[in-house]
């Protein structure tokens, strides 16, 4: 049996085709093969990032005890050299957000150009969908693990302040070399977002959309709603999550869920929650709230407080209350 296998559409839907898409097993036919190297040397960075993330400790103390004592220089230099390799490691964070921005439009385009529908494209390239998918749970983990960690934020302020200060004085910056202000003004404003992988993934699928204007927005849309389509019919369908070898493949389905729910509402001028949309949202955080709830709140979260047209008046009372 294929690893794309069409499953029967719930007739209360009528919006086209369901898919069960094998996201374990999906491997790369000749035609995908260039986009999915090219992708591919991306994702393959994307473990090593997360490890990084996730031991980030921070300089808090080092701070603290560098501000209480503004006099004493060996404490200023310990704060300084403390934070140095922190922002070091932000940087290869934010460089790495611009690789998978590339990526992302990669896939779009491969997944979205005619002649074929995006149905077709996801039957034909499986591999190119599944990496869609692995983008959009690193995304995903990134962004639960960045919002974790307030240090983050409040080392980079340290250091731009006290960078500011350094140069006033001239003092030798060795690390404006590896951090100049133009990217320390973007870092900053890539920290300053709540979910910052992910603001990255929706202005590249706005971007790419924009940039392609001879390109119909629903091969962009239908894509994503479609994948949005997958995820829901393999969570809710038991013979389908008995066949994952790994539990852990319920919850990429569900953070793929949510990331291509968050895109589509970016990039459709109506969202996703508009009755007219083709993504059955009542449907899609009906499967989340059937979950452990310590699986899914960060998911949650992230459709109440990412996506951008939840509050709209078009938007129908129950999907609000579901998601209060």
């Amino acid at each position: 049996m294929g690893n794309l296998l069409k499953v029967l559409t719930c007739t209360e839907l009528e919006q086209g085709p369901n898919f069960f898409l094998d996201f374990e097993n999906a491997q790369p036919t000749e035609g995908e093969r260039e986009v999915w190297n090219q992708v591919n040397s991306v994702l393959q960075d994307s473990e090593s990032i997360l490890s990084g993330l996730q031991a980030y400790k921070g300089a808090g103390q080092e701070i603290r005890d560098a501000i209480q004592n503004p006099n004493d220089l060996l404490l200023q230099e310990r704060a300084w050299n403390s934070v140095c390799p922190l922002v070091i490691r932000l940087k290869k964070f934010y460089s790495f957000s611009l690789r998978l921005e590339e990526a992302l439009q990669s896939l779009l385009e491969s997944l979205t150009c005619p002649p074929y529908t995006p149905t077709q494209h996801l039957e034909k390239e499986q591999a190119l969908a599944k990496q869609f998918a692995e983008i959009l749970h690193f995304t995903l983990r990134f962004d639960e693990l960045k919002m974790r960690i307030p240090a983050i934020q409040n080392d980079f302020s340290y250091y731009r302040r006290t960078i500011s200060r350094n140069r006033i004085n001239n003092m030798n910056l060795d690390i404006e070399s590896e951090v100049n202000n133009e990217m320390a003004n973007r870092m900053s404003l890539f920290y300053a977002e709540a979910t910052p992988m992910l603001k990255t993934l929706s202005n590249a699928t706005t971007n790419f959309v924009t940039e392609n204007k001879t390109l119909p927005l629903e091969n962009t849309t239908d894509c994503l709603s479609t994948m949005a389509s997958v995820c829901k019919v393999m969570l809710e369908t038991p013979d389908y999550t008995s066949r994952f070898s790994s539990e852990d493949t319920l919850l990429f389905c569900m953070r793929v869920m949510v990331g291509v729910i968050i895109l589509y509402d970016h990039v459709h001028p109506n969202g996703a929650f508009n009755k007219s949309s083709k993504i059955d949202m009542k449907g899609c955080i009906k499967v989340l709230k059937d979950q452990p709830a310590d699986n899914v709140e960060g998911l949650l979260n992230a459709l109440k407080f990412t996506t951008k047209h939840l509050n709209d008046e078009s938007t129908p009372k129950n999907i609000r209350t579901m998601l209060q």
